[in-house]
């Protein structure tokens, strides 16, 4: 019990290292040294995943708009600042929210309830890249049927996730899009992270890497650029999902969508909208 014990503490060592560096930074020490640790991770949590969220979509927006203006999108692909500034307010209002789910997972981790492991030596490099694909296929396999249940079940959609899909043509998505959700559905889609874990021993800071990368991802995948990278799932598919609204419900790559058949090409797209143009004329 004693060596168990001690072998908890590691994790909370290690999340109370993170609460430090993090909040240390951004906030007299008097506003955050007196709560309780679940409510430091939770404030490191939220402020991290904020910074995250507008340094990541202002650097992408930057880039994709202004410095390769007509490179990747022509101007009027672009989203107004009305759409931007609405998808901000959407997903700040969600964040609190959001940042609750890792809060949990740590707490739970650290009391022992999952696979998590703390250090990599525990096991090898082999056996940590290998937990790491099974985890990936894992959290893979169950955002694509969360993902598709929350358009199949219809009050699931109408009450949780048509407030993503307001954004519906290529001119309102931007990456600010990417936590632009109800909080209840931006908590259901990112759960496989947790779930796995109770299944998949898991090294402690990358499943925390993985989880917080989730805002990096989710900007890339609504800048309605495609990649063509197979068989990442990248912006060109996901820009369909949100126009025809039962395709390429997948999160990193095209797989499940290609067993389910609900894959819907970007470049055949393409392919078809010309052929119906020619027709036209």
């Amino acid at each position: 019990m004693a060596a168990d014990n001690a072998y908890l503490m590691q994790f909370v060592d290690e999340t109370s290292f993170y609460n430090r560096i993090v909040l240390s930074h951004l906030l007299p020490s008097n506003l955050w040294d007196p709560l309780p640790h679940f409510f430091q991770t939770w404030l490191r949590n939220y402020l991290a995943g904020t910074l995250l969220y507008f340094i990541s979509g202002f650097l992408w927006c930057f880039y994709i708009y202004y410095l390769k203006l007509n490179v990747y999108l022509p101007k009027d692909a672009i989203p107004t600042r009305k759409s931007m500034l609405l998808q901000i307010y959407v997903a700040m209002k969600a964040m609190p929210w959001y940042t609750l789910l890792p809060t949990v997972s740590e707490s739970m981790i650290e009391r022992g309830w999952t696979k998590c492991y703390s250090r990599i030596g525990e096991s090898s490099w082999i056996l940590y890249f290998a937990y790491v694909a099974i985890y990936l296929v894992l959290v893979e396999f169950c955002i694509y049927w969360m993902h598709r249940e929350l358009h199949d079940i219809k009050p699931l959609y109408k009450y949780l996730h048509a407030t993503h899909h307001i954004y519906n043509k290529q001119n309102t998505l931007s990456p600010f899009a990417g936590l632009a959700f109800h909080p209840i559905d931006g908590i259901l889609q990112a759960s496989p992270h947790v779930m796995a874990l109770f299944v998949v021993p898991i090294h402690f800071t990358t499943h925390i890497g993985l989880l917080f990368m989730e805002a990096i991802w989710t900007a890339n995948i609504h800048d309605c650029i495609h990649g063509n990278i197979w068989p990442v799932m990248g912006a060109g598919y996901h820009t369909i999902h949100h126009t025809t609204y039962k395709h390429n419900y997948g999160h990193y790559t095209i797989w499940m969508d290609w067993m389910c058949a609900t894959l819907r090409d970007p470049l055949l797209e393409e392919d078809d909208n010309k052929d119906s143009s020619k027709k036209a004329e």
